[in-house]
């Protein structure tokens, strides 16, 4: 079983805190959306042997595109893929583009899952982070979505400068009341040559308070598994029967397919990644050149990422795969370098797997990076 992931590279106005690809300018948006339909074609071969069991329409802002726009993507991945039965097909998609009747012509289509970029429910946070919808939007179009599709994620950021414990309860509070069986939730991150950045840099907005993005993440997890939701990975929640097949899969190891510009792919011993450009990406694509490069995974490479993912899941890293895969020194290893982080109660073993302890949660992908070798000698 494996995924494709589309990105989409377009967005109304840019969010302080991103620095995925995308453009606010739609100029090229009919040409780009032909190079994807053709991407897409191109590289089925590559997939004859996979069944698809998820797509997901990232970016980006996929909500951004029409009905026929997203018609065509689907139709073109089941003329040339083979696909699951019970494929997953994950749209993510801004509360300002969801009106009543956005949201029920997507029903129509055979879009299963949306991924709702709410990220606070207080205009005060949105304006910070330069969201280009208002609380109001973010409650109406919760209302209106929860009648038309039953798996629903709803993406929260927390360690929003000014937004306190009691605001941050709040938000989750409110996303619970709409009885969402997903939640993502990440923390507010400084990226390089973002506007946050220079806002913190020149003192317009308080730097990140990382005790209190550590207070605010131990309350989102205590909430949640109050109200029966899974912490399978790091920063995403889900009811039993809702976890993202999509995210999992990449968790997981499994293979994915990343149509797009800036879109990456992996096989399990080999990565790729296209051009951050969507000319160079139109241009090569209409010249049937695929504008990529990409990455052997040395057996080193493999173990060093399956730690990392592994360590961010409840099903945690598996010693029968470690040694099965990668042989019996590098399960030697593994438990070699756990040893004092299990003695810190940051890390323990069940059964066959090495996993975070609650305390060793928000650690994690600190404790994979001591765990990693660094050659294959």
């Amino acid at each position: 079983m494996s995924g494709i992931y589309i990105h989409i590279p377009f967005c109304k106005q840019a969010c302080h805190y991103c620095d995925f690809h995308f453009s606010t300018s739609l100029k090229k948006r009919d040409e780009l959306i032909g190079a994807l339909a053709k991407e897409l074609k191109l590289r089925k071969d590559e997939f004859k042997n996979q069944i698809i069991e998820s797509i997901y329409f990232g970016g980006g802002t996929p909500s951004l595109l029409s009905i026929d726009e997203l018609r065509l993507l689907i139709d073109t991945i089941y003329e040339n893929y083979k696909v699951s039965d019970h494929l997953e097909i994950t749209l993510e998609a801004n509360p300002d583009d969801l009106t009543n009747e956005r949201i029920s012509d997507l029903a129509t289509l055979l879009i299963n899952r949306l991924s709702i970029g709410i990220q606070s429910f207080f205009d005060k946070d949105l304006k910070l982070l330069n969201r280009a919808h208002n609380a109001d939007e973010a409650k109406r179009c919760l209302a209106e979505a929860t009648k038309h599709f039953s798996n629903i994620s709803v993406d929260l950021i927390y360690g929003i400068p000014g937004l306190t414990n009691k605001r941050w309860i709040e938000n989750i509070e409110t996303a619970l009341s709409f009885d969402i069986p997903h939640i993502s939730s990440y923390a507010l991150t400084v990226e390089p040559r973002t506007a946050l950045e220079a806002f913190i840099k020149k003192g317009k907005i308080p730097n990140i308070d990382d005790e209190l993005v550590a207070e605010q993440f131990n309350i989102l997890v205590d909430k949640l598994e109050a109200y029966g939701f899974v912490n399978y990975e790091l920063s995403n929640f889900g009811k039993p029967d809702y976890f993202s097949k999509h995210n999992t899969s990449y968790w997981l190891g499994k293979p994915y397919l990343g149509i797009g510009p800036s879109a990456h792919s992996f096989t399990g011993d080999q990565r790729s990644w296209n051009v951050r450009n969507n000319s160079i990406y139109i241009n090569s694509i209409s010249h049937d050149v695929l504008p990529r490069e990409t990455e052997k995974l040395s057996k080193t490479d493999q173990y060093n990422e399956y730690v990392m993912t592994g360590l961010r899941t409840h099903w945690g890293v598996s010693l029968e795969k470690v040694e099965r895969d990668f042989g019996n020194m590098y399960k030697s290893y593994l438990l070699e370098q756990s040893q004092k982080y299990i003695d810190q109660h940051l890390l323990y073993i069940k059964g066959d797997n090495v996993l975070v302890t609650k305390k060793g949660k928000f650690l994690g992908d600190g404790i994979a990076s001591h765990l990693f070798k660094i050659n294959e000698s």
